[in-house]
Order: C-alpha cells, then sequence, then structure tokens
C-alpha cells in the first residue's frame, strides 16, 4: 500500500500545479450531504451547485432542464411535453419514468417535490427566484431515504435589505412566452419575496400546447437573536396537450408530428397544484434545532390515447381518463450539534421525517357513443395511501487532515389501497416496505489544493403507486413487487489547479437488485416486475476555469456503462415474449454525455456572451436492445446578452439561439412504450429573446 505522504509526492511531481497557492473562490457552501454549511470541496461526495447567475443565464426559468445541463452524472431531458414533465436522471436512476421524476429525491426550500412513494414532479420548482440548486449524486444521497440516484434541492433567498421590485418578459419560438413579477425586501423586521409568471406556448410538435401559472411566497423573520422562523407557500397550474411518443418512421418523415390517437382522443392533462410550509431554526450556541411541516393539494385530470374498443372489450380496464384528488403532508425535525473532539470537530445531527399522501382517485372511459375524448362512465373509483417514516442519523469528524463520515437511516414505507368500485372485484390491499441504508466516507487532505474521497452505502427504493396500479394479464393491483435495493461505491479527487481552476473527478460502481423493469406494456397500461442484477460503472469529471481577458468555461463529462447482469423476459402488447439477455444495456441512458461551455463579459459594458455544446451517444429504448435506439448527437448553443445599472434601476436584456446548425435529434424517449412509440422529438434551430427590469427603492 501507498502511503500518503508517498502518494503526495507522487502526485506534486505528476501535477506539479496542484501544488500552487489557490483562493476559495471556486468553491460553494452546500447543506447536501451534511445538512449543515459545508465547504462543497471538502465534501467527500459528489455535489454540485448551480448558482443564479447560471440558472438565469439566458434562459426563460421554465424547466429545471435549462440549469442542470452542465452538471455531469445528472441527464435531463426536455420531451417537449408539458404533460409528461421532464426526463431526469441520474447515474441512470430515473431514466426510466415515462413521466415525473423517478429515483432522485426533489427537495424545494426544506419541502419535498417528491411524494412518500418517490414519484416527483420538478415542475413545482420555482427558477424565478431560485438562488441555487444543490446536486448530489452517490452514496451521500442515501441518507435522504427513499430514492437510490440522488438528490436535488432548490434553494430561494431571504428577503432582505431595501425593497425591490422586479418584472420581466421573454419570448421565442414556437409561440412561446413568459411574463414573471416579483418583489422582494423587507420591512418591520419581515422579509419577504413574492413572485407571479404566466408561461405559454404553441408547442414545438402539433398537439403540445401548455399554459402555466405559478406563484410563491415566501416570508422570513426573527422572533428572537437566535430563532428563524419561515413561512412558504406556493401554487402551480398548468394546462398542457399530450402529443405523446412518436414512432421511428413518423419521427423521421415529420418531427412535428403526433400519433393519430392524440388527435382522436385529445390527450391532455391538467394539473392545479397547492402548498404551504413553516420552518423554525434555533441555535443554542454550537448545537441547532430545525422543525418544519408542510401541507398541500393536487389535482389531476389526464385523458389518455386509450382506444374504445380495449375499454370495452376489457372489464378489468380503469379507463382512459385518470382523474385524481391528491392530499399530502409532512413533518421533520433534527438536531445538529458541533463538539470539539481528538484534535478535531465532531459534527452530528439526528433527525426524523414522516410524510403522507392520499390521493381520492377515479378513472373514466373516454368516450361517450361515438364521441371521442370526453369524460364518460366511471371505471375506477379508490383511496390510495401512502405514508412514510424515517429516522436517521449521521457525525462526521474533521481534522487537519482526515474527514470521517457515517449514517445510518431506517426508511418505512406503508401503502393501503381501499376499492370502492367492486364491479370487477375488489383490490384492496396493503404492503409495507421497510430498509435500513447505512452510509460510509472519508477525505484525506493530500495538499492545501488537493483533496482525495471514498465512500460507500446502501441504497432502498420502493416501488411507486405508478409501477404498483397493474398486474400482468390485465389485473389490478400488483402488491407483488419487491423494492430495488443497491450498494453504491465512489472515489473521487477535487483540486485547485493554480489560482483559477478547479477539477472534480468521480469514479463509481452500483450494483442493483431486483431493479423495477416493465413485464408488459399494452395500450396505456403498464405492468411491471422485479428482474435480477444491474451494474451501473461510470466516471464524471467537471472543470471549471477562469482565463485572461475575463474568459470562464466549464466542461463536463460523464461515462456511464448501465447493463443488466442477470437476463429476464417480459411480454409485449402483441403477446409476444422477449428475452433480455445479460450484458444488455439499460434503455434511457447514454454511455457518453459532455457538456462545454466558453464565455466572456466586459465589465465596463455589461455586455457579456457565451457559446455551448452538448454532445450524447446513443440511447437504447427498451430492455431487449433490438428496436432501433436513439441516434447520438451534438448541438451548438450561442447566448448574448448585456446588464446595465442606472442609479437605482438595473435593466438586463438577452437574446439566445439553440440548436444553431439545426441538427434534426431526439430529445428524449419513452422507454418500453408498447406501441413503439418511444421517441420524443427535440426543436431544430430556435431563438429566444428577453428583457427585465429592477428597481431599488
Amino acid at each position: 500500500m501507498i502511503k500518503p505522504n508517498r502518494l503526495a509526492v507522487l502526485i506534486a511531481g505528476a501535477f506539479p500545479c496542484l501544488l500552487s497557492a489557490a483562493e476559495v473562490t471556486l468553491d460553494s457552501v452546500v447543506v447536501s450531504g451534511s445538512r449543515v454549511e459545508h465547504s462543497s470541496f471538502d465534501l467527500p461526495a459528489a455535489v454540485d451547485v448551480v448558482d443564479a447567475e447560471r440558472i438565469g443565464a439566458g434562459q426563460a426559468r421554465v424547466n429545471v432542464s435549462e440549469a442542470l445541463a452542465a452538471v455531469p452524472g445528472i441527464t435531463v431531458q426536455n420531451r417537449q411535453n408539458y404533460a409528461q414533465d421532464l426526463q431526469i436522471s441520474s447515474r441512470g436512476f430515473g431514466a426510466r419514468s415515462a413521466f415525473g421524476v423517478r429515483g432522485i429525491r426533489l427537495v424545494a426550500d426544506g419541502i419535498p417535490a417528491s411524494m412518500p412513494d418517490g414519484q416527483g414532479q420538478a415542475a413545482t420548482f420555482n427558477l424565478d427566484r431560485a438562488e441555487r440548486i444543490e446536486v448530489m449524486r452517490g452514496p451521500m444521497s442515501s441518507i435522504y431515504g427513499n430514492h437510490a440516484g440522488g438528490v436535488i434541492q432548490l434553494f430561494t433567498p431571504d428577503g432582505k435589505g431595501a425593497p425591490s421590485v422586479e418584472t420581466s418578459l421573454a419570448a421565442g419560438s414556437d409561440g412561446a412566452w413568459k411574463a414573471d413579477v416579483s418583489a422582494q425586501g423587507e420591512a418591520g423586521g419581515v422579509g419577504y419575496v413574492l413572485d407571479t409568471s404566466r408561461f405559454s406556448t404553441d408547442g414545438y410538435r402539433q398537439h403540445s400546447a401548455a399554459t402555466r401559472d405559478q406563484s410563491m411566497a415566501k416570508l422570513t423573520f426573527r422572533p428572537s437573536e437566535d430563532g428563524k422562523l419561515t413561512l412558504l407557500a406556493n401554487t402551480f397550474s398548468q394546462d398542457a396537450q399530450d402529443p405523446l411518443g412518436q414512432t421511428w418512421d413518423a419521427y423521421r418523415a415529420d418531427p412535428r408530428s403526433v400519433a393519430a390517437n392524440a388527435l382522436l382522443y385529445n390527450t391532455r392533462k391538467r394539473i392545479e397544484h397547492t402548498q404551504g410550509g413553516i420552518a423554525y431554526e434555533h441555535r443554542f450556541g454550537e448545537q441547532t434545532i430545525h422543525l418544519s411541516a408542510y401541507a398541500g393539494e393536487r389535482s389531476v385530470i389526464q385523458y389518455q390515447s386509450i382506444p374504445r374498443a380495449v375499454q370495452l372489450d376489457n372489464t378489468g380496464h380503469s379507463g382512459g381518463i385518470i382523474d385524481f384528488d391528491r392530499s399530502f403532508a409532512g413533518v421533520s425535525g433534527r438536531w445538529s450539534g458541533r463538539f470539539g473532539l481528538a484534535d478535531g470537530q465532531l459534527t452530528t445531527t439526528v433527525g426524523f421525517d414522516y410524510e403522507q399522501s392520499t390521493d381520492d382517485r377515479r378513472g373514466y372511459e373516454n368516450f361517450i357513443g361515438t364521441t371521442l375524448g370526453v369524460k364518460g362512465t366511471l371505471r375506477r373509483n379508490e383511496e390510495d395511501r401512502v405514508a412514510s417514516f424515517d429516522q436517521y442519523a449521521q457525525a462526521e469528524w474533521q481534522g487537519e487532515r482526515w474527514t470521517f463520515t457515517g449514517g445510518l437511516r431506517h426508511s418505512r414505507v406503508a401503502f393501503r389501497v381501499d376499492d370502492a368500485y367492486l364491479a370487477n372485484g375488489d383490490d384492496s390491499g396493503r404492503v409495507d416496505y421497510s430498509k435500513t441504508t447505512p452510509t460510509l466516507a472519508a477525505l484525506y487532505r493530500l495538499t492545501p489544493t488537493v483533496n482525495l474521497y471514498a465512500s460507500a452505502s446502501r441504497g432502498f427504493e420502493a416501488p411507486t403507486f405508478n409501477e404498483m396500479f397493474y398486474s400482468s394479464g390485465g389485473g389490478s393491483f400488483n402488491f407483488g413487487l419487491k423494492p430495488s435495493t443497491s450498494t453504491h461505491f465512489e472515489a473521487g479527487l477535487k483540486a485547485y489547479v493554480g489560482d483559477d481552476s478547479r477539477l472534480d473527478v468521480a469514479l463509481f460502481e452500483i450494483r442493483t437488485e431486483d431493479e423495477l423493469v416493465v413485464k408488459e406494456s399494452d395500450n396505456g397500461r403498464t405492468a411491471y416486475q422485479n428482474a435480477g442484477r444491474t451494474l451501473r460503472q461510470g466516471i464524471e469529471i467537471a472543470v471549471d476555469s477562469r482565463w485572461a481577458a475575463n474568459f470562464t468555461s466549464r466542461l463536463a463529462y460523464t461515462y456511464l456503462d448501465a447493463h443488466y447482469e442477470q437476463g429476464f423476459s417480459y411480454t409485449t402488447s402483441s403477446g409476444a415474449t422477449k428475452v433480455v439477455e445479460a450484458g444488455k444495456s439499460l434503455p434511457g441512458v447514454a454511455a457518453h454525455a459532455l457538456f462545454g461551455e466558453l464565455a466572456w463579459k466586459h465589465p465596463a459594458s455589461g455586455f457579456h456572451a457565451a457559446v455551448e455544446g452538448i454532445a450524447r451517444s446513443k440511447v437504447e429504448v427498451e430492455d431487449s436492445n433490438v428496436d432501433r435506439a436513439a441516434p447520438a448527437y451534438a448541438i451548438a448553443n450561442l447566448r448574448f446578452g448585456v446588464d446595465r445599472q442606472y442609479g437605482s434601476l438595473k435593466l438586463r436584456g438577452f437574446l439566445r439561439f439553440d440548436n444553431l446548425f439545426d441538427r434534426q435529434y431526439v430529445g428524449s424517449v419513452v422507454v418500453g412504450d408498447g406501441n413503439k412509440r418511444y421517441y420524443e422529438a427535440a426543436p431544430g434551430a430556435t431563438w429566444l429573446a428577453g428583457v427585465s427590469a429592477r428597481y431599488s427603492f
């Protein structure tokens, strides 16, 4: 074994530039991982911070895909379908989700945007007021509970200082526009941040128009010198047409086209979402107590394209319309303390999370007589409940050279179904899952500018209600699904290169048992099963640099080998059996992903410009890897902007061009679609322009 001192000499000889003094200006303060403020450079985990400048860098601030394109290990695909939300995956987890976010924990200002079963919606993130987004992958994310791939947390600032108001307007291709009005400041000791916006688009593809209204309010004040109280409220309302996926031939012939059924049944989705929360934090010297609670309601009605004949012929079918009203709530508490121990500092955290969600779920036929796309006969009526209760403890000891971190979390997720539609039998039932997941990590400060770390953990991912709704052969709830479990290993290097660059490298391996995969997909109904073992291995590299003449750059690369180690079989919509052999790639996952950006700013005039490049390798669309994969692609984007200050008035403007060379490519895929409509086309060359004005009183 090479001793640490000898290893330092070897690295110093190979990379002498790593030993020069570096200012900590390329570092960020994060709370992900340790749950207390922490330098990202000294955290033994792969974690990236996307700041407000990048979130709003010539963007409409509508989709989180705009902000996370530069994060290695994370793939955020815009489906060009607001009825199905973004497709977000972390090290391959979540790539299978047909809608919403699966396998990644979403949190906004401490309030989960993921439900207790693990399904989440990134669309509820308010990007207009975002101060930063923290993205953590790998073993350390298991301390956040029932998921496997990572954690994405959004934070908004506290209102402070003199009052200010801001308004912005952006417009671009395909009839897209967005207007936003906000105010922030502090009055009478109460900080406030208020924001409301409307977004509308005709959509790139036919039948993909959408309108979204979003508002938020955040109030903060200090009832005592050591206490802080925060009140949060958010609303989200959206109407969106659903263009569905495309077959390969339809995509090649006309990427803007839609399947005939989308028009016949007028596929669409309406969402109403409201939530509020309260958090209190109190410091007692080096100890802190944090308590929070939240509650909300979500209503969804979705018109699917399930053929009329299928619903009439199958008495077990639940109809072509999904209609549910959800109420959800949760409470959490944690205590953190810092103590001196053995010439170092020990930070400990103990806490709990309780979350529950109840759906009043109904299903209707999507026809009346020969009229399609209207609410017809009731075919489903039930109450679906899911609750989770987790307890966790973690500790970090930090010395002069070494940092050791350990954590333990116990998760229990309970599902219950009370069926009130008995014409096709009683589908009531319940199932509980529980798991204890440990985490261990160590970091060694090789030099003042080089940190090495290693970490390991166990992961736990329970089935979601969406994966339990159907069993094979036309049956209803599949209570026989097991949670998937995973073992994560990661090793990494974080280094400052000279005074103006930072390098982050992470190597990882993830072994999963009982991976959830499609067993049968037929006319809108998908049944799942547990497959055998899968293996994910890869490397993530990120380099941030500042150059002469006010140039900056970022490079982010991901290599991911994700494949099945055991074979399995499943049934297609035509009744055929497909065999998936060991060694086949997991669908929805690109082996290579690259992001590059070169930006320039002229401080005197406020003018800035940047060129971006994005490249991804091919993506398999189903488990057997037989059907045509979505091809590899590479695109270039260009943006310009200017920021000017005139006394109390700050003006901004930008102009953005995406896909400069008008490449036709598949932006995302619908994994395992039974109708072979796997492909979702990305736009060709598009433009977006925006202006904003902020006045401080």
